[in-house]
């Protein structure tokens, strides 16, 4: 439509033409380290995934705010990418099973194919020159990016010279970092990520059953204990670097579980900028020790109560998609089959940045009135003390965005709303509905129990037989806000459930 207003559905209640909130424009941040803040803005924590720049020193913020896995607000524009030099690890962890040529697979250490250096700087450009929404490239395996340091090294420098500016980080167990801080600091990486698991090896032989360590393999509590001693020292040597640490852990009921509150205090005391607490992914088929063993997954009501029970000045990360090592595009999205080497030849223009520069001026803009509708919207909420806060999950392709239809989702994103504000708490992935231009219905008995626990689901359009089912098992689908902005949009619903819960309470009094 000519006035930016764009038709929302066909019939129903609450349907009708909405108007686009309007772009406004923004500065930048400044450049430097000096370390997080310790309070954050009204409705944000204030050092780490989910901060705004008011929660942040300038320095850091022009650090996280384009990288997707540091910045939740970032995750909805920015894609990155991982390229799969790494091909060897120096331990074994029980969950994993490094799989190639797995492509239905999203979960780490899983690759398609390996590349040299080389092909992964060709592979890098290609990417650059087709998604203007790239912001950062690491290598997370399939390995250890520095078991073998040389071919990681190597790319880094490569990537470093042929695309400035692209932000480098990379992914580790931590068990060679000490010995390499030096050189990550010299080639630019500014954001690391340790996957730390334990700091008490009576915990960490349950995880590791051997490590790689000065030529000689370890077992045992030697072993964990020799890595865990390894990773603190890693963590704090990167502070001392003033380069971001990310701290990863994959919580095992009944392994970690109550010790992973610990792994937080420890890794927060060594200067870590943001811990994400990763479920188990434990299926049989993977081939892993945990899943032949039936070791199970946290359930999503475990894993927010652990985040919840972690969450202080360090803000946990929340929005993990645990990609593979050959991830391309958007956090939960994959583009990596369409830039297979076979493909590289025809895909080599020439290497031109100003497409993301632009981009990255708009998103900028894009912010600002993001963060303006939100203000906005908790204004507009009328004071009340003790209101419970709702769960609200929303469909979205991304850009900050209510724009997914119900039937296309393959996940849901989850709100904790109240009147201080919507903070994400996680996705839940879910098996699609819409199957060429028909419903499946064991797909929606899967989203039914996806979304146990939450209230309502804020989608771009709905079909009306989804949308019944969906309100019989409790969960109003809404399709109101479409195309609207997420967090501005949850803001305005609580609001409005609030303000019908209110003039119930008043009918009944005056009956």
């Amino acid at each position: 439509m000519a006035d930016g207003s764009v038709k929302q559905c066909g019939g129903g209640a609450g349907c009708g033409t909405r108007k686009v909130i309007p772009i406004a424009a923004r500065s930048g941040a400044a450049d430097g380290f000096s370390g997080c803040s310790q309070k954050g803005g009204a409705g944000r924590a204030g050092c780490g995934s989910a901060a705004a720049p008011a929660d942040l020193p300038p320095q850091v913020w022009d650090k996280v705010k384009d990288h997707p896995c540091y910045s939740e607000q970032a995750h909805h524009h920015f894609a990155r990418m991982h390229v799969a030099v790494a091909p060897a690890c120096n331990i074994q962890c029980n969950y994993c099973n490094r799989k190639y040529d797995c492509a239905n697979e999203s979960r780490p250490g899983v690759v398609s194919e390996k590349l040299t250096p080389e092909q992964a700087l060709l592979k890098v450009l290609a990417v650059a020159a087709r998604v203007p929404q790239l912001s950062v490239v690491g290598i997370a395996g399939p390995g250890d990016a520095l078991a073998h340091p040389a071919r990681t090294f190597a790319t880094l420098r490569a990537i470093r010279e042929r695309a400035p500016d692209l932000r480098l980080c990379l992914s580790t167990n931590g068990l060679a970092l000490p010995d390499h801080v030096e050189e990550i600091h010299a080639l630019g990486v500014d954001h690391v990520t340790i996957t730390i698991n334990m700091t008490d090896p009576e915990v960490g032989e349950r995880i590791y059953p051997w490590i790689f360590f000065r030529n000689r393999r370890h077992t045992g509590r030697e072993a964990s204990r020799i890595l865990a001693e390894r990773q603190l020292e890693g963590l704090e040597r990167l502070r001392e670097k003033g380069i971001l640490a990310k701290i990863n852990s994959v919580m095992i009921p009944g392994v970690n579980d109550g010790h992973l509150a610990e792994v937080n205090r420890a890794v927060k005391a060594r200067g870590a900028f943001l811990h994400n607490i990763m479920p188990l992914i434990s299926d049989p088929a993977h081939g892993t020790h945990f899943g032949l063993s039936g070791q199970r997954g946290p359930t999503p009501a475990e894993l927010k109560a652990l985040q919840d029970r972690c969450e202080g000045d360090m803000r946990l990360m929340r929005h993990c998609r645990q990609c593979r090592a050959d991830a391309v595009g958007l956090l939960g999205e994959d583009r990596a089959a369409e830039f297979t080497t076979d493909k590289l030849p025809e895909l080599m223009p020439e290497y031109d940045p100003e497409a993301r520069r632009a981009y990255r001026d708009w998103v900028e803009k894009e912010r600002a009135d993001q963060d303006a509708a939100r203000g906005r919207e908790l204004r507009a909420l009328a004071p009340e003390s003790g209101a419970a806060p709702l769960l609200v999950a929303v469909a979205t392709r991304g850009g900050g965005r209510i724009n997914e239809h119900f039937g296309h989702a393959r996940e849901f994103q989850v709100y904790e709303v109240d009147g201080r504000g919507a903070r994400f708490v996680g996705h839940r992935r879910t098996d699609l509905y819409c199957q060429g231009g028909f419903g499946d219905d064991a797909a929606l008995d899967a989203m039914v129990r996806t979304l146990e626990g939450v209230s309502a689901v804020l989608v771009a359009k709905v079909g009306h037989c989804p949308r019944g089912e969906m309100q019989m098992a409790g969960i109003e689908v809404c399709e109101d806000y479409a195309f609207e902005y997420v967090e501005a949009s949850l803001i305005a619903y609580y609001g409005r459930r609030r303000a019908e819960a209110a003039g119930e309470r008043a009918r009944a009094g005056a009956a």
